[in-house]
């Protein structure tokens, strides 16, 4: 059974009623970000039951050291980890001496957590006794601001429901914090300084090892039914912590409000020795504009990127719930603004996969990021493996290639490799792949040529190297072969010519001659830099090319399909349908001795080829493909719905296409996989816009132009979503039977329609 407890709402994510047994997933269903830091959304008030303390900064990180039985050449020697920053949201809570803690109180009314996706701010609200027989009614709202990054701001709000009492209130720091993922149980962070001036507080902590410097601060006041109290606070300073403690008697049925800003500054972005003055800036700024008014700059903020991502659906709630969750997370995650971040599997909700840039980006971010904001946010995260590139020579040159082959890492926070498990580290060389095919990607939806000879052609000869070094040449098959990897199914270790390896390796190499002519003839400074740079010679290529032209793709003849890997039919293949509800999810349920000899396929691998590169194959091929594989898949990775309802659409197979949608919409809001206490799935969001657009709106670029081929699910009476194509804005809003599209530009532009032209006159709507 998937968890049902969130409120079907079209705005809004919605729990109602507590349930200890619900807090760690709700802590990761209602998480905050704005790019540059985030949060679980654990009480401000203590608690004590179980819980999964949160709070992030973007770029921050440690690295914990790897924790193996035996060490093998070439290891990572760390595996880089988000870790859990000091926390500034605490508030301490007492009534007449008693401790509010939900895990305590002896009852608890009409509890309520509201997430409003639409205005981007956090509400939970409840009534409660305490153990001393107080009764009290606590609203309390927060937020991360999208306008000013280094800042939040908490309103809590408590009222004395049957008399009169002293409620005591102490917002806090505190830099004493522990990592709920840790292989060592190290001590991350060293507290160096706690300051206290007047309302306003701060402490200064740097992470060991990589020295990242920061400020945690904070700024409080207080209303009594509206009216500022002015008491100076109780101050209580420790190494790792420091409370403004305010003690206020409250009239019954009045009610107490603590307005507390706080927040990181970072040395990433201020001089080390400045952190503290910064700090007191932004404070400055809180304190000017108010709560309200960051509120009413937080609903903007938020207007602005619905205005151009949001994604509407008519006639199914739960639907549209979900690609609005999904779409606010991974705009509570990347923002564009720093090349230097990225986009962790966890984003700001939690520490598994350590917070660190996985092929997830390359393979299913980009076009979200795109399409919905403009060309220099994806060409951001395309400099970030630029700049990565001499640490993905380093990582190849660790496993014995050489002469500037390139490895980009599977896990990576600098560009190193820290991934700590052997057959992903060693085996799961296909990212390679995905950043060559992300610099395709980009290129045909922008239009923009010119990343390529800037740099991504250094990037693509790093590639190119490294797959004409990793293939072997095979004098039974009298072929090249690609032996002891880990394709995308990672239910398969140290297998022998995976398909999709293959062949996305035969496709990089031909891809970076192409460029490497294109940029000689159009780019001959360019050229001239990268070849003296590189040092590549038609020699070289030359060699290259020979590889791919026989690059050998396992193929079954009695089946018509590529084979997954050599060995695939020795399996004994028995369909996913088949297999006892009780054994799922296998990664939890079986060994793995048991699962690598399996047919069992955690997502797609064979079928991720024939997504990324759909144009080589005909529409009859991909079904044979489709029907052979998905009865085999288990979908037990968060990025395997999306490309199965991507293909079942194109098929036509809408019935298949809503289920995967479905499931990809809600993964975590239904939490499918029995593991959302430990974070959001947020690569894969990006998805189930992709399900929607490539989808369902069957979009696609071919020479230049938007091609659609719309369908919609029976289930829905309309959906749209709108497109920044090449700076023009196109909205199409798909119903039974009819597509409609709006141009927002200066000139009309033309498109294909189920194969048909069209042309989009400006500011016009054209139906078809």
């Amino acid at each position: 059974m998937n968890q049902d407890y969130i409120v079907p709402d079209v705005w809004s994510i919605i729990e109602e009623g507590f349930e200890p047994s619900r807090v760690k997933s709700s802590e990761s269903l209602f998480s905050l970000g704005n790019g540059a830091m985030g949060q679980r959304a654990n009480f401000e008030e203590a608690y004590s039951g179980p819980t999964f303390q949160g709070s992030y900064i973007g770029g921050v990180y440690y690295p914990d050291k790897t924790r193996v039985g035996w060490w093998k050449n070439g290891y990572p020697e760390y595996f880089a980890k988000v870790i859990n920053a000091p926390s500034w949201i605490g508030i301490g809570v007492t009534v007449d001496g008693e401790a509010l803690d939900l895990n305590r109180c002896t009852e608890i009314k009409g509890y309520r957590r509201e997430f409003h996706m639409k205005e981007g701010w956090y509400r939970r609200s409840f009534q409660a006794r305490l153990r001393n027989g107080a009764r009290v009614a606590v609203e309390a709202t927060r937020f991360l601001s999208m306008a000013h990054g280094e800042l939040g701001a908490i309103k809590y709000s408590i009222t004395l429901l049957e008399k009169g009492g002293t409620i005591a209130l102490e917002p806090y720091l505190d830099s004493g914090i522990t990592n709920e993922d840790s292989n060592w149980d190290d001590q991350f962070w060293q507290s160096t300084r706690v300051v206290s001036e007047g309302a306003r507080a701060c402490i200064e902590a740097h992470t060991l090892k990589t020295f990242f410097h920061t400020c945690t601060f904070m700024e409080a006041h207080l209303t009594l039914d509206g009216a500022e109290i002015g008491n100076e606070p109780e101050v209580r300073e420790e190494p790792t912590y420091v409370g403004h403690r305010y003690t206020v008697e409250v009239p019954e049925g009045q009610t107490l409000t603590l307005y507390k800003y706080g927040g990181y500054t970072v040395d990433l972005n201020h001089p080390k020795e400045g952190l503290m003055q910064a700090a007191w800036k932004v404070l400055g700024t809180a304190r000017k504009k108010g709560f309200d008014g960051l509120l009413e700059e937080q609903r903007q903020a938020w207007a602005r990127i619905w205005e151009m991502s949001d994604i509407t659906i008519e006639g199914d709630v739960k639907a549209q719930q979900g690609i609005r969750f999904n779409i606010l997370q991974l705009n509570q995650t990347y923002t564009g603004r720093d090349s230097r971040l990225n986009i962790g599997p966890k984003g700001f909700t939690g520490e598994k996969y350590g917070g660190s840039t996985y092929w997830d980006t390359e393979a299913y971010c980009i076009p979200f990021y795109m399409a919905t904001k403009d060309q220099f946010v994806a060409r951001n995260l395309l400099k970030y493996r630029y700049n990565h590139l001499e640490k993905a020579i380093e990582n190849a040159a660790k496993l014995g290639f050489s002469k500037g082959a390139a490895l980009y890492p599977m896990v990576t926070m600098n560009g190193e490799e820290c991934h700590n498990e052997w057959e992903i580290t060693f085996e799961e060389i296909h990212r390679n792949s995905a950043i060559a095919y992300a610099i395709y990607n980009y290129y045909r939806y922008t239009g923009d040529y010119t990343y390529i000879p800037d740099m991504g052609l250094e990037v693509l000869i790093g590639i190119a190297r490294f797959w004409y070094q990793r293939a072997s040449f095979s004098e039974p098959k009298q072929q090249y072969v690609i032996l002891g990897v880990t394709g995308p199914n990672e239910y398969e270790n140290n297998v022998n010519n995976n398909w999709y390896t293959n062949y996305s390796a035969r496709w990089c190499i031909r891809f970076c001659l192409e460029q490497l002519r294109k940029v000689k003839d159009g780019y001959q400074e360019d050229y001239r830099r990268i070849i003296g740079h590189t040092r590549l010679t038609e020699v070289e290529t030359e060699k290259w090319k020979k590889v791919a032209d026989q690059m050998y793709l396992p193929y079954s003849e009695e089946h018509k399909v590529y084979l997954q890997q050599d060995g695939f039919l020795d399996k004994e293949l028995i369909p996913v349908s088949e297999l006892d509800r009780t054994q799922r999810p296998l990664n939890q349920k079986w060994s793995w001795d048991r699962i690598l000899r399996s047919p069992y396929i955690k997502q797609a691998d064979t079928l991720q080829g024939f997504y990324f590169f759909e144009e080589h194959f005909t529409l009859e091929e991909l079904e044979r493909h489709f029907d052979f594989y998905e009865p085999f898949t288990v979908h037990e990775s968060s990025l395997s719905p999306c490309v199965h309802s991507i293909q079942a659409a194109r098929l036509n197979r809408m019935d298949q296409a809503y289920e995967f949608y479905l499931r990809t919409s809600r993964l975590d809001l239904d939490d499918y996989n029995k593991e959302v206490h430990e974070g959001l799935h947020i690569t894969s969001m990006a998805g189930t816009w992709m399900s929607i657009v490539e989808g369902f709106g069957g979009l696609r670029v071919i020479n230049d132009k938007l091609n659609f081929h719309p369908r919609i699910p029976k289930q829905w009476k309309s959906y749209s979503f709108k497109l920044n194509f090449r700076g023009r804005i196109l909205k199409v809003t798909v119903t039974p039977g009819k597509a409609s599209f709006h141009l927002d530009a200066e000139e009309e532009m033309s498109i294909r329609v189920n194969g048909n032209r069209v042309v989009l006159p400006p500011q016009e709507t054209v139906h078809v």
